[in-house]
């Protein structure tokens, strides 16, 4: 029987092992080990892929996003609107910045973040709008910076898992004051431990989170005299930079291929009653996207779910099937019905670019053999 993960991890690395294991060894030989050319090499290539005049490498998304707020003056008091419908990162970065994390609902055409929830979470304290760009598509970026213009707020971006992706010809991330990415190995972009980006138009900013990410320290690589910045360690491995230089350079044959599967699980879907599933890759000529994960939604998902497991097929419930508004612990609780339900059908299929054709023919047809409703 064909078996599908749902990440081949090992496979990540096994994809081009003699190509990895050369670059680790000649980076590691010449004692490549902390800010060394391959992070600024990977910097100038990030920023230009994105389409950003500046990029940092750090250690990390979640890091990205703290250095972010850190370097944009966010202060306790301050509130920052993002959607439940997101990872716990942007989140925690938040509350450690001194802020208030303010999640609201989602739109349940693309399942990213309402424009008009937004809007009515918005009080004398709101600072800022963080869309986070979840599974590789971009939020509906002209009406948030609308919205943001007309209420004088600050745009910040969460692009964990939209590197590469558009809407209006604009990159996940450049589109707001500054926008992250996080390289985790299970990313679009992954190398092989955790490593993340901040990209910005802004020189002041990009001087900031440069310096902050090396302990205060701005071009050099000991700390100055003059530090006037509180920094922190949060720099990328050089090691881990290398890797990145390299599979940036194939890339665009990985979003191609994630494209694809995409394609072929909407077509295995679309017109099976009760399922909601996420815009098509060509469903509307100003979005672009990567496609990190393919999320869909349907009331016999967990039925779904042991089914296709029985076939040796691995799907996962995103972040473990609850929007952080639900994490009562946290005190973010809030009534928000449309996320609610989404998480109580919502599941994640296996995709990504070093899957077979065998394997993804293999979730196509176990899909179609469920919903016909003989195997139920």
């Amino acid at each position: 029987m064909i078996k599908v993960p749902f990440f081949d991890w090992a496979g990540l690395y096994n994809e081009r092992a003699e190509d990895f294991a050369r670059i680790a060894n000649e980076t590691l030989s010449e004692g490549g080990f902390i800010l060394q050319k391959d992070v600024e090499e990977f910097e100038e290539k990030l920023a230009r892929y994105v389409g950003a005049r500046y990029a940092v490498g750090v250690s990390d998304g979640t890091n990205a996003i703290l250095l972010g707020l850190r370097a944009s003056g966010i202060k306790p008091g301050d509130e920052i609107i993002i959607a439940s419908h997101s990872f716990i990162a942007a989140a925690q970065s938040i509350h450690f910045s001194g802020a208030t994390p303010v999640p609201v609902e989602l739109d349940e055409d693309d399942w990213l973040v309402s424009p008009e929830a937004i809007e009515a979470a918005i009080t004398p304290k709101t600072r800022a709008i963080m869309p986070v760009h979840v599974n590789g598509r971009v939020c509906k970026m002209d009406r948030i910076l609308e919205i943001a213009t007309r209420h004088g707020l600050e745009v910040f971006e969460d692009s964990a898992q939209a590197m590469g992706a558009r809407f209006d010809g604009m990159g996940a991330g450049t589109i707001g004051r500054w926008g992250t990415y996080s390289f985790y190995p299970s990313k679009t972009l992954g190398c092989f431990g955790d490593a993340g980006g901040f990209v910005t138009n802004d020189q002041d900013l990009y001087e900031r989170v440069r310096a902050m990410r090396n302990h205060g320290a701005n071009k050099e690589k000991s700390i100055p005299l003059n530090v006037d910045v509180w920094g922190t360690n949060a720099r990328l491995d050089n090691l881990h930079a290398a890797i990145l230089n390299y599979k940036i350079g194939y890339y665009d044959e990985a979003i191609t291929r994630r494209r694809e599967i995409a394609q072929q699980y909407h077509n295995a879907l679309e017109g099976v009653e009760g399922a909601r599933l996420p815009p098509a890759p060509n469903a509307d000529p100003r979005y672009f996207d990567i496609y990190q994960n393919y999320e869909f939604c349907h009331p016999l998902r967990d039925a779904l779910r042991k089914y296709l497991a029985d076939h040796q097929i691995g799907t996962i419930i995103q972040w473990g099937g609850f929007g952080i508004h639900q994490l009562g612990g946290l005190g973010m609780e809030r009534n928000l019905p449309k996320t609610d339900r989404f998480f109580k059908e919502s599941l994640l299929l296996p995709l990504n670019h070093i899957m077979t054709d065998d394997q993804v023919g293999h979730v196509v047809q176990k899909l179609r053999d469920f919903f016909s409703g003989g195997q139920r």
